[in-house]
């Protein structure tokens, strides 16, 4: 059994508050107080978090790659642990390693290897995004168009039989390849159903949100836009309160000003949250790679196809913070929200992801004032440390 320790600091954000001066307490990976430091037994071992600040580690729920490795080219639990490593360097101590839309042989390994990192506890992988290839053929944004296709019968059924190999199964579908009584079933076997890369009509998406859809993917990217007689699926996602919606805050995929609007204007109790779609190129030095056979050049912060279509984000998850912080203007603690609390209450994890309170694991970000990584905690095991 873990000894109790502790992580002392100057500030600490609990995923609602700010408390100064305290100690996060946690046994086993999991959190049991947060306390005065004045209160801590003088024999428990300490770690000192210094002048900076402990927020909840980030969590994830679009990663396509990362370290050198993409999961559509090595679709292994290896992939995935080493998805998971290269991004805990910027926060993520929580991640769906996300699959784009590839063929059939490629997605049933990525399954088995999803399901093989839970059960060998990986540590930061929650499950698994299949990100098509159930979408529009109009709104296919760098998906191959060679894999778009409508969903049929056997589809949803090996759907359902997956989610019940993979503990977390999010899947983004679009409802020209789907219908209602599809995504009631993939609702009812537990899959959490997110809509995306879709060109349908508001009323057309609420449609799938009244039969079980709960998300909606990248916001703006690849979607009908906000129109004045045509609201469109980003209409869908702003009005639907039970839809929670992710957001990819590069300055690329979405302006500044049209992310605060859209904040804003989100209708609850579901939340805008940050996504970092990232492929790759994170936590490493690549200057380009491949997807389906397809080149993808790195330059300036983006990542695209030869024909300037952006594929994926050269974000982490930090910079995105910082984006929100420093150019949208949010408060930091409704952007650090945005890249934990609201994630994890997104895919349902949020009892033990997302804020730093007694039950949930001992996932910590160190953050400088900067608000640099400076150490991060992954189920109380330090296992990043900023040189």
């Amino acid at each position: 059994m873990n000894q109790r320790s502790a992580i002392s600091a100057r500030k600490i954000f609990d995923g609602s508050r700010w408390h100064e001066d305290c100690c996060v307490v946690f046994e086993n990976g999991i959190v049991s107080d947060i306390v005065p430091a004045g209160q801590l037994p003088v024999n428990m071992p300490l770690a000192d978090a210094g002048e900076g600040m402990l927020v909840p580690g980030f969590v994830d729920l679009q990663v396509n790659g990362g370290g050198g490795v993409l999961l559509n080219d090595e679709p292994s639990v290896e992939a995935i642990e080493r998805i998971c490593v290269a991004h805990r360097q910027f926060g993520t101590t929580a991640l769906l390693p996300t699959l784009i839309s590839d063929g059939p042989d490629t997605t049933a390994l990525a399954i088995k290897a999803a399901q093989a990192a839970y059960q060998q506890k990986i540590a930061g992988c929650l499950g698994l995004h299949l990100e098509g290839p159930y979408l529009s053929q109009a709104r296919r944004g760098a998906h191959d168009a060679r894999y778009i296709r409508v969903a049929h019968e056997g589809d949803i059924a090996s759907l359902v039989a997956a989610r019940a190999q993979v503990a977390n199964l999010l899947v983004t579908v679009a409802p020209e390849a789907v219908d209602p009584e599809q995504v009631r079933q993939l609702a009812d076997a537990g899959i959490k159903v997110s809509l995306g890369h879709s060109d349908a009509s508001c009323a057309n998406a609420v449609a799938l949100v009244e039969a079980g859809a709960t998300l909606v993917t990248h916001l703006f990217n690849a979607m009908s836009p906000l129109g004045h007689r045509e609201p469109g699926m980003v209409g869908a996602a702003l009005s639907q309160g039970g839809v929670s919606v992710g957001l990819i805050a590069d300055g690329f995929h979405v302006d500044p000003i049209v992310m605060g609007i859209a904040i804003r204007a989100k209708q609850g109790p579901g939340r805008i949250f940050l996504v970092t779609d990232a492929m790759s190129t994170i936590g490493s030095e690549q200057t380009f790679f491949t997807l389906n056979g397809r080149r993808i050049s790195r330059s300036g912060g983006r990542l695209t196809l030869e024909d300037g279509t952006l594929a994926g984000a050269d974000i982490d998850m930090i910079a995105s913070v910082r984006f929100l912080h420093d150019v949208v203007g949010l408060e930091l603690d409704e952007a650090l929200r945005m890249a934990s609390l609201y994630p994890a209450q997104a895919l349902g994890v949020d009892k033990l992801h997302g804020h730093i309170g007694p039950g949930g694991r001992a996932d910590f970000v160190q953050l400088s004032n900067a608000l640099a990584v400076e150490r991060v905690w992954v189920g109380g095991t330090a296992v990043f440390k900023a040189d």
